[in-house]
């Protein structure tokens, strides 16, 4: 892949937080994802690579664009994989919370992971603690493994788990362990990131959420060198009829590093909407507006974060025409 693509991503995520980040508090998610969604698809369309949807807002006939399967770009430059998450915190932009991303990520055709829309169980590690996790294993070893890779007593291990009813018998097995808990209402993405870096006071990602986050969220992982096994969790036959069709077979099959990203290279890149640990939400003051924006490479473990100044009057697209 072209290295220069790192930065154009980063212009995609950018536009898509900076419309977003309009909605922020003002109670309707669909409007939000929708300014998310226009927005990264405008800049896509100046992108010079040959790429294509792997994960996306749906199928052609659920979602008007940035479907699965879509072709992304000018048609020009590198044959790519995409997966892309316009607004990852609809709910989260729309209560004016934390941790609401425009993510992108992208790798060289055919490594990336086709993960049906369906709930994944996951677990994820910062690169201190890879090659320590199992997700088969009880909760209280994880927690333990990851205590002893970072030199700290379980009590001062933090996790983040989504706070779902579903995730009740999760919670109580933490707490029992002496690990603290950080409940999140969405955004798992940024959690699972949020385990690479220090500053952001996590140490694990339990629990289940979307399985096309989790690729998103590997990718992230392998560019900071980190750690994030799934099991597909079908909840009807439909799904489980999807996960036969995508050839998985065994429905206990444990989904590594090298499933859900088989190439060596790989981007990635996030731009807050909203305030979270690791990224500044989008600010507006007259006429500009400042964003915070992370980007990584997989191939040269390369980690950028990028503040923005935008003109909101030269380029109110986000793009310029001439």
């Amino acid at each position: 892949m072209e290295r220069s693509l790192s930065m154009e991503l980063v212009r995609v995520t950018e536009a898509a937080a900076l419309k977003s980040a309009r909605w922020m508090g003002r109670g309707v998610k669909a409007e939000a994802d929708d300014a998310a969604t226009m927005a990264m698809r405008t800049v896509f369309d100046t992108i010079p690579m040959q790429g294509t949807v792997v994960i996306g807002e749906g199928e052609m006939d659920e979602a008007p664009m940035l479907y699965i399967g879509e072709k992304l770009g000018t048609g020009d430059g590198p044959g790519v994989d995409v997966a892309v998450d316009p607004l990852e915190g609809t709910d989260i932009v729309a209560q004016g919370s934390w941790n609401a991303l425009s993510v992108i990520a992208i790798a060289d055709k055919g490594t990336l992971l086709h993960a049906p829309d369906m709930y994944m169980n996951k677990i994820a590690v910062g690169p201190e603690a890879i090659g320590m996790i199992d997700i088969n294993a009880p909760t209280m070893d994880n927690l333990q493994a990851v205590a002893r890779a970072k030199n700290k007593d379980i009590e001062d291990v933090v996790a983040t788990v989504l706070d779902r009813p579903r995730h009740a018998k999760l919670i109580q097995e933490i707490r029992e362990s002496g690990a603290r808990i950080k409940l999140i209402p969405a955004g798992d993405v940024a959690a699972a990131i949020n385990t690479a870096f220090e500053n952001t006071g996590v140490d694990i990602l339990l629990g289940s959420g979307g399985a096309p986050e989790g690729v998103l969220a590997a990718v992230a992982l392998k560019c900071l060198g980190g750690e994030l096994q799934g099991k597909l969790v079908p909840s009807n036959d439909d799904e489980i009829e999807r996960c036969v069709e995508m050839g998985i077979s065994d429905l206990n099959r444990v989904f590594c590093m090298n499933d859900f990203c088989s190439g060596d290279d790989a981007i990635f890149a996030a731009t807050g909407a909203t305030d979270g640990e690791l990224l500044k939400g989008v600010q507006f003051k007259g006429s500009k507006a400042t964003t915070q924006s992370l980007v990584m490479r997989a191939k040269s473990g390369t980690v950028r974060f990028i503040d923005g100044e935008h003109s909101l009057q030269k380029k109110p697209n986000m793009v310029i025409n001439s």
